[in-house]
């Protein structure tokens, strides 16, 4: 049956598509959203450890929050993703860091089992089991199957990559189909998320909707969410990959031939083929917004409108923190910036600040209990101990190596304090470049005494690491090289659970002054280590100094409560897809 378009203006003598965009008013979407049609988001990667999957990185982290926003805010939401039948877990064996793989079972997690949907890949028919786990008003919809391998498997241009993406694309189309439910929205996260627009394409000319009326209906009902900067390093698709694993799941010959156009010298970038389905479009933050380098099929530069990540307030900060803003009327009660929030900000104390700190030690203490270093030492740290951390994915331009530059500057900030460095993180796995480095850090400390017992690597990094880590350390690194963070949201889990901020002006840290925090800054590598130094150095002094940590603490606060609420994002997101 042909899905009911939300509007329809029959139109005669359509030639191309510019013309009937021209005829349509140019609204955004045209009805509420329901039950029946919910907001979809769509997820290569979902980083939920409560329910069984695991992620990646920031993307996964983010997907799991906004899901948890919209069902705490009463929204109609359906995250599609993979169900991945394995996932990894990192060890150190000596200095170097390997990767083990555990095999996960759906049904330890509540997921229940609906039905399996087909997929034609590679002249085999590939059946998906579909699962669903509900809350409220969202439900996680996912697609599986045994081989379906891990998350991030092969290289990015890899056949079995296109078959995950494929399934996620056309599986997870059929399997609203088989829940009934018809989207009224379709925010595709990333472009391996793209064929799920196709597959709505596909299914609207094939049951006999004109194609540019498809195109547009589509176009008008997606939003494409870039987060990454830069197009260029996207990995391409061959038109020989496409004939064997998308093709065959395409009805429609004019989506076909619409597809085929879009190839440039036998390759396709997904990202230009995303920009052309999805009339809405968004970045992660201001600046990332303002420059993210993509083009269409034209070579036109596309504009983004900006939609800051936020995260979610009752997962990410420390219960008698977020109890603090609550009865402070800081936040309300779905964690919105209140109103006048700036001026409440003004009760907080340093002694407030230090207890409250000291309970996020106890959960950092428990969690290190069984999590060793590198020396395979389970640490514990004492309230009077100092405590530096760098977490976040490791990949160059977060540059995890940046402090150790000069060791012997590193070791007397933190001999200054009897400091200690933490550095946790995830390398993904074939990146040869960043576990070679982290090597060669973990080898240089070790031939220092000092150093080899205050500045320690955990392995594994997780939500519940990052979770203690945010609430039990004192100064938080973030040191992006500039204008390539899209957006970044582990800085704003330290801002809310009290830490003092060290960062560079990128990502949605721009979205503030960067007087706001303590700003890492130079026109070359070199000034900006001294930089950090000094800004480390501040962070020290401004511990032991009442006026200077309620001060900073409250400026970094009013700068960023509304760039962290994930509530605010949610809000952003559909005042841009319902203007009023």
């Amino acid at each position: 049956m042909q899905e009911e378009p939300y509007f329809y203006h029959p139109l005669e003598n359509i030639e191309d598509i510019d013309e009937f965009e021209t005829a349509v008013e140019r609204t955004h979407l045209t009805k509420g959203l329901s039950k029946e049609r919910p907001y979809t988001y769509w997820t290569l990667e979902l980083y939920d450890q409560e329910n069984g999957i695991r992620g990646g990185g920031g993307l996964g982290v983010l997907a799991a929050d906004t899901r948890r926003i919209a069902e705490q805010m009463g929204v109609d939401f359906a995250l599609i993703t993979p169900f991945y039948p394995s996932e990894p877990h990192q060890v150190m064996q000596g200095e170097t860091v390997v990767d083990e793989h555990v095999p996960v079972d759906y049904r330890n997690f509540g997921f229940k089992y609906i039905d399996s949907v087909n997929v034609k890949c590679a002249g085999n028919l590939c059946h998906l089991d579909v699962i669903e786990k509900c809350f409220r008003s969202t439900r996680i919809i996912c697609i599986t199957e045994p081989n379906f391998g891990e998350l991030y498997s092969g290289m990015s241009g890899s056949d079995h990559r296109l078959y995950q993406e494929v399934s996620l694309g056309f599986g997870g189309y059929a399997a609203l189909k088989l829940l009934g439910l018809k989207p009224a929205i379709m925010q595709l996260n990333e472009v391996a998320t793209f064929f799920a627009a196709l597959s709505r394409l596909d299914e609207l000319a094939s049951n006999g909707m004109d194609f540019y009326e498809a195109v547009v209906y589509t176009r008008k009902h997606t939003l494409y969410t870039n987060h990454t900067l830069v197009q260029a390093a996207e990995a391409e698709f061959s038109e020989e990959q496409f004939e064997r694993f998308v093709y065959p799941n395409l009805k429609s010959p004019a989506v076909r031939k619409w597809i085929k156009d879009k190839f440039v010298n036998g390759k396709l970038k997904l990202s230009s083929v995303a920009i052309e389905i999805a009339e809405l479009r968004s970045g992660v933050s201001k600046l990332h917004a303002r420059v993210a380098n993509y083009h269409d099929i034209a070579g036109n530069k596309v504009k983004f409108k900006a939609v800051t990540n936020g995260i979610d307030m009752n997962k990410w900060v420390l219960p008698s923190i977020l109890k603090f803003y609550h009865e402070n009327n800081i936040v309300d009660n779905i964690n919105y910036p209140a109103n006048n929030f700036v001026d409440n900000l003004g009760c907080i104390t340093a002694e407030q600040i230090r207890s409250l700190k000291s309970e996020g030690r106890k959960i950092l203490n428990e969690v290190l209990s069984s999590r060793p270093d590198q020396n395979g030492v389970f640490l514990h740290f004492n309230d009077d101990e100092f405590v530096f951390d760098f977490k976040r994915r490791f990949v160059d331009y977060k540059r995890p190596e940046l402090p150790f530059k000069d060791l012997n500057r590193l070791k007397a900030i933190l001999e200054s304090a009897n400091a200690h460095y933490i550095l946790a993180g995830r390398i993904h796995t074939g990146d040869h470049n960043m576990a070679e480095k982290l090597h060669k850090i973990l080898h240089e400390i070790k031939k220092d005494d000092y150093l080899s017992t205050h500045v320690h690597y955990i392995a594994d990094y997780d939500e519940k690491l990052a979770f203690a880590l945010s609430c039990g350390s004192n100064v938080a690194i973030n040191v992006p090289i500039v204008g390539l963070e899209a957006c970044g949201t582990s800085w704003m889990k330290d801002i809310a659970n009290l830490n003092l901020l060290i960062s560079t002006h990128d990502g949605g840290v721009a979205d503030a002054s960067s007087e706001n925090y303590l700003s890492v800054r130079g026109s070359t590598e070199d000034d900006e280590l001294g930089e950090l130094y000094r800004r480390m150095e501040e962070a020290i002094a401004a511990w032991q100094n009442d006026f200077d940590l309620e001060f900073l603490i409250q400026k970094q606060l009013a700068a960023y409560i509304p760039v962290i609420s994930g509530s605010r994002m949610m809000r952003d997101y559909l005042d841009y897809l319902f203007p009023a």
